[in-house]
């Protein structure tokens, strides 16, 4: 089977499972930097998180993304979203062991790795970075860039989708990058972040406060209310914005919101947390 072929094949595989978005990468991208990314960061992904670090025999990194529902993510942070967030990083999970499984049948020894790779958020803040980032691997596959925030922006969902990947020894041609920096530098990630962890200083994008982040993930959780997700919910960036008719991002500001708006919020946040 040429690479071609397979390429197909596992695009086709994808599809099946309901997948939207797909992007490949070879590895030697981690090795190699191309001068076309849109992002420039001072420090590179260190060699022990590389691909090849890990599965020595990866040629290729497959990543799939899930959206996640920009109507429910409007609703952050509330027990509907933190429901919305475990169903797509079961999914996710699922969805990418399949295809490891699919691949290795066909003849090409692949594995998948968790959507996350850290067992509790008291780990994230005494050391805030997991083994492996699906964010980088999805940038080096073309899926998007990042924003103020260091999350990955898709034109298809902005920063609303959750990703993982597969590591297969299948050599596979790369996609093409995306090379237009999708973000809009609006601010509202900055501006509406709660604990202050989104910066402006430096290179773009800025280190995120990560143990910030984290604790404030950890309180969240004790009310059953976590993730956070307010800077992607206020990202204007996304064909989502289109879908569910939210082009409008001034209905985030509580003084602009729309009272049909208000009410439903409110009641979704009134049940189900201790909040």
């Amino acid at each position: 089977m040429t690479s071609t072929e397979l390429k197909k094949d596992i695009i086709t595989k994808c599809r099946e499972l309901e997948i939207p978005l797909v992007g490949f990468a070879p590895v030697d991208r981690w090795k190699n930097p191309t001068e076309e990314l849109p992002n420039k960061f001072h420090d590179w992904i260190p060699r022990d998180f590389w691909p090849q670090s890990i599965y020595p025999e990866a040629k290729t990194v497959i990543v799939i993304g899930l959206p996640v529902q920009l109507p429910i993510v409007e609703t952050a942070p509330s027990i509907y979203y933190h429901e919305l967030y475990r169903t797509v990083n079961a999914a996710l999970d699922a969805k990418a062991y399949d295809i490891s499984n699919f691949l290795t049948r066909k003849g090409y020894p692949s594995i998948y790795l968790p959507r996350d790779g850290y067992g509790d958020i008291e780990v994230l803040i005494k050391k805030p970075l997991a083994f492996f980032s699906h964010r980088h691997a999805a940038y080096l596959a073309g899926l998007g860039s990042f924003g103020l925030n260091n999350v990955l922006l898709t034109p298809e969902y902005g920063p609303r989708v959750r990703f993982t990947s597969i590591f297969t020894t299948a050599k596979i041609e790369g996609d093409p990058l995306q090379v237009e920096d999708l973000c809009t530098r609006c601010m509202a990630c900055y501006k509406e972040c709660p604990v202050g962890a989104v910066k402006m200083e430096g290179e773009f994008p800025p280190p995120v406060d990560k143990v910030s982040c984290a604790l404030r993930s950890k309180d969240l959780r004790k009310k059953y209310l976590s993730p956070c997700g307010i800077c992607i919910k206020v990202c204007p960036v996304g064909e989502d914005r289109k879908v569910f008719n939210r082009e409008d991002v001034s209905i985030y500001d509580e003084d602009e919101t729309p009272g049909k708006y208000k009410r439903a919020w409110k009641h979704l946040k009134k049940y189900g947390s201790k909040e």
